[in-house]
């Protein structure tokens, strides 16, 4: 069995006791019933999870995966390839978007190299998990290997196996980097969902009208030419995917195996999180989906996934950084359940 299969395997279900048992005590807290909202089954899915309902979330870590793409060729994107390793120093260096968002809740940001086409110092502190340099363009000839879409998927399950073996998490975030990668996200919700490819492009780092049309052509083109098999989701990893999409479904599942909750940012990070779903639905048990992007085909994959989104500020940028702010909700839906008082703790009769 491979790790990955062998991951899939290992997830279990969250503590469905634990979790009635926190959706009563919120019933009975000493406020209207669902009076706040998202939050309250958001408390008691942390409680199932962790298997109490004193849940503290102190070790917070966002995975930012890399990655290049090939479909950049096609003139799909406002910025060329080079910007991929340029960010991912960035990161590393402390001064990107992800790194003061994390800092401002708590969270240690990791970088992963999955797919850039650029070799980086081996004493550099990212992980080390290169499965190719750049995806294959595509509009060609399929993305990657069958074999390498595994190696995707297992470079993020790796991942979170390490960041276990160091310090176990309380909440793994991911997000993602590279140049050209809505392209092949659109490609993934559009294989699964049927939706016409005009439904669900959008303008990714902020494309003109033409360009938008262009892209929208480029994707349909590639569809047509490969059909990906939305029931066989490695065969679309395949075919359009991205190495760093396949990464961050890893980290999906890699995050279900250890039974820890995991923030999905947006469209990017979606993709690879339906990708883990669609292989093994189980996962979604550990999934929260931190916030809806501009991007059009975002809100179509939160409904595949059966996912609400916790906010929606506009953003189109990925690192990681809806994650991070979603992270500041999630504390706060775990205070909720354990500290607000039922009607019997504080004495009060039921008047309502």
């Amino acid at each position: 069995m491979n790790t990955l299969d062998a991951c899939i395997a290992a997830i279990t279900p969250p503590d469905a006791d634990m979790r009635a048992a926190a959706e009563q005590r919120l019933r009975d807290q000493a406020r209207p019933a669902g009076s706040l909202g998202m939050m309250e089954p958001i408390a008691a899915r942390l409680a199932g999870i962790a298997g109490k309902m004193d849940v503290r979330l102190d070790k917070k870590v966002i995975v930012t995966c890399a990655g290049d793409h090939g479909i950049v060729e096609e003139g799909v994107s406002l910025f060329p390839a080079e910007v991929t390793p340029q960010m991912v120093y960035n990161f590393v260096n402390g001064g990107a978007s992800i790194n003061v968002l994390g800092r401002h809740v708590g969270a240690t940001v990791c970088v992963a190299d999955i797919g850039v086409n650029h070799t980086f110092p081996a004493d550099l502190p990212i992980f080390h998990k290169k499965v190719r340099f750049g995806t294959a363009n595509f509009a060609r000839e399929p993305a990657m290997s069958r074999a390498e879409a595994v190696r995707c998927l297992e470079a993020g399950i790796e991942i979170v196996d390490q960041l276990m073996a160091q310090e176990p998490l309380d909440l793994l975030g991911t997000g993602d980097m590279g140049i050209g990668n809505t392209t092949p996200s659109t490609a993934i919700i559009a294989t699964f969902s049927e939706l016409s490819v005009d439904e669900l492009t959008g303008r990714g780092t902020g494309i003109d009208d033409a360009m938008l049309t262009h892209k929208t052509i480029v994707i349909e083109k590639a569809l047509e030419f490969h059909r990906p098999d939305p029931a066989d989701p490695l065969d679309v990893l395949a075919k359009v995917g991205g190495c760093e999409i396949g990464a961050l479904g890893g980290l999906v599942l890699g995050a279900a195996k250890h039974g820890v909750p995991v923030v999905c940012d947006g469209l990017i990070s979606t993709a690879g999180a339906l990708l883990a779903c669609e292989l093994a639905p189980q996962a979604k048990d550990y999934l929260f989906a931190s916030h809806r992007s501009v991007e059009i085909g975002h809100r179509f994959m939160h409904e595949r996934l059966s996912l609400e989104p916790l906010l929606d500020l506009g953003f189109r940028l990925g690192e990681g950084t809806g994650a991070a702010l979603a992270m500041k909700l999630l504390d706060a839906a775990t205070r909720i359940l354990a500290e607000i008082k039922t009607f019997a703790e504080v004495s009060i009769g039921d008047a309502q």
